[in-house]
């Protein structure tokens, strides 16, 4: 089955971008999240990429409990 790229749902902490990411390349989400904040900082656009990809990327479909 073909991956889906998304926001995650469950492992987010402002729109589930870098979760997301890491889930999809099955990476730990807090290195993502860290090398977010390096190439933001080292970059500057690095905010605006996220909040673009937060509103392209699509929800991660629900997981029924």
């Amino acid at each position: 089955s073909l991956k889906k790229l998304c926001k995650s749902n469950s492992n987010k902490k402002i729109c589930g971008v870098c979760g997301g990411i890491a889930e999809y390349l099955n990476a730990d989400p807090t290195l993502i999240r860290l090398a977010f904040v390096l190439v933001s900082a080292l970059a500057g656009s690095g905010v605006l990429v996220y909040f673009l990809a937060a509103l392209i990327m699509p929800e991660a479909e629900r997981v029924a409990e």
